[in-house]
């Protein structure tokens, strides 16, 4: 069995203050992997403190709504220190599931990482 990373966190932006996080599955499903996307985007979080943040759907094909719950816990996370946190990438069928939860009222969502990475740095200008 393979040993791929669940996640790869890079940065970017004008100033490579931006973290991009991006997934290495196209599926999103078992406990064990939200289990391991959470532990390692906790540690991140609480070692950095990234005040930008772009979480990348680009690969994703499917996710289970474990996931959501981690995003909302990753945005808040955030929030306590006025982090802000955009969404790209996600396909149509994906996009579906933040709107039956209402979800898309707190992300603020990208078509790519380009056009999520353009808007943080707007906002430093």
């Amino acid at each position: 069995m393979e040993n791929k990373a669940m996640i790869e966190i890079s940065t970017g932006g004008k100033n490579s203050d931006v973290c991009i996080v991006s997934f290495g599955s196209a599926s999103i499903s078992g406990i064990s992997d939200i289990d391991q996307i959470s532990e390692q985007l906790r540690q991140f979080i609480t070692a950095s403190k990234p005040g930008k943040m772009v979480i990348d759907f680009a690969d994703v094909r499917f996710f289970s709504s474990q996931l959501l719950g981690l995003l909302v816990d990753v945005w808040r996370r955030l929030k306590d220190y006025d982090g802000v946190l955009l969404i790209c990438g996600i396909n149509p069928r994906l996009n579906r599931v933040f709107k039956i939860t209402s979800l898309d009222r707190i992300f603020d969502f990208y078509p790519d990482r380009a056009g999520a990475i353009e808007a943080l740095d707007s906002k430093n200008e």
